[in-house]
């Protein structure tokens, strides 16, 4: 190759070298990171191409206590958005990840740090925060995306940040997001008829996953298995809630299959009740891999356990 050649060729790489450092930020994909799988679920379905989503959970995990893994470090570190839960049900794992990601946009009070519990009342909201009355969450209960109705303010929050980071893209996010709301209330209006029949049901669950749900569906929620927040039951605990089920008639016992089976069953064996297993997240059991799939199968194996005891 001669020295002309040669001149242009390097005169080609340059071009080329100025045209990818000149490309816009939002050519690359918006790194969007999730503390839980249901949060994952709707960034993927609001931000569709235009995101690449990670969630710290996978669905199994207990949501106040994920692993904190060394690898959720540099996945951090890159990330453009974070989005959580809020309501205090990450304390005990983001805020010391977020110290070691080093990363200034997703720090809290900061444009990248998303709290989808923007707009939400909260339930069961403590009167005290004392520790002795267990794992108290300050601002009250966390788990309102098993609300589904609930579930659409965490995904219109999700929708104004893409939009706000990436305003260029508001035609696509909104798009995504109509459709995907669309499929959302199609499921709450068949989840709703096929809950009529069972308002004013009792249940109790291992952890209090469920006020909001009850909510939503007319049932009466009747106490949880635990002593209180994060304190597994003592002898006398479940001695007491056995003898008030039965007086009371309480017909189901909730499983989630984050937490130990044994107690569940038993309580179930001494009242009459049925027990289920009912996932907290996408990803808890098979098929349920998105939000929809998993209130599919929240809705119609709470509906098949009431119905074996016909």
């Amino acid at each position: 190759m001669n020295l002309k050649h040669i001149r242009l060729s390097l005169i080609l790489f340059f071009i080329v070298l100025f045209c990818i450092s000149a490309l816009p930020a939002y050519a690359a994909k918006i790194r969007v990171v999730t503390t839980l799988t249901d949060l994952a679920d709707f960034a993927r379905e609001v931000g569709g191409d235009l995101v690449d989503v990670h969630s710290l959970a996978t669905g199994v995990e207990d949501t106040h206590g994920v692993p904190m893994k060394p690898s959720f470090v540099p996945i951090l570190n890159r990330a453009d958005l974070l989005i959580l839960i809020g309501f205090d049900c990450e304390h005990a794992f983001l805020p010391a990840l977020l110290e070691a990601s080093k990363n200034p946009r997703i720090q809290p009070g900061h444009a990248g740090y998303i709290d989808c519990s923007q707009g939400i009342i909260p339930l069961d909201v403590p009167k005290s925060t004392d520790h002795s009355a267990g794992d108290v969450h300050p601002y009250g209960n966390p788990h309102y995306t098993l609300d589904p109705v609930l579930a659409e303010t965490a995904v219109e929050n999700i929708y104004k940040t893409l939009v706000d980071f990436a305003p260029e893209h508001k035609k696509e996010f909104t798009q995504n997001r109509d459709i995907y709301l669309a499929k959302l209330n199609a499921g709450i209006t068949r989840w709703e008829k096929e809950m009529q029949p069972f308002k004013g049901m009792k249940f109790v669950s291992y952890h209090e996953h469920w006020p909001y749900f009850a909510k939503r569906f007319g049932l009466e929620y009747f106490g949880t298995i635990e002593l209180r927040p994060g304190i597994d039951p003592t002898p006398r605990h479940i001695e007491d809630l056995v003898a008030s089920m039965r007086a009371q008639h309480v017909a189901i016992v909730v499983r989630e299959p984050q937490f130990p089976e044994k107690a569940p069953r038993r309580i179930a064996e001494q009242t009459g009740a049925t027990m289920v297993t009912l996932p907290i997240m996408p990803g808890a059991v098979p098929h349920t891999e998105t939000y929809i799939k998993m209130m599919d199968y929240t809705i119609q194996s709470f509906v098949a356990a009431v119905q074996t005891r016909k």
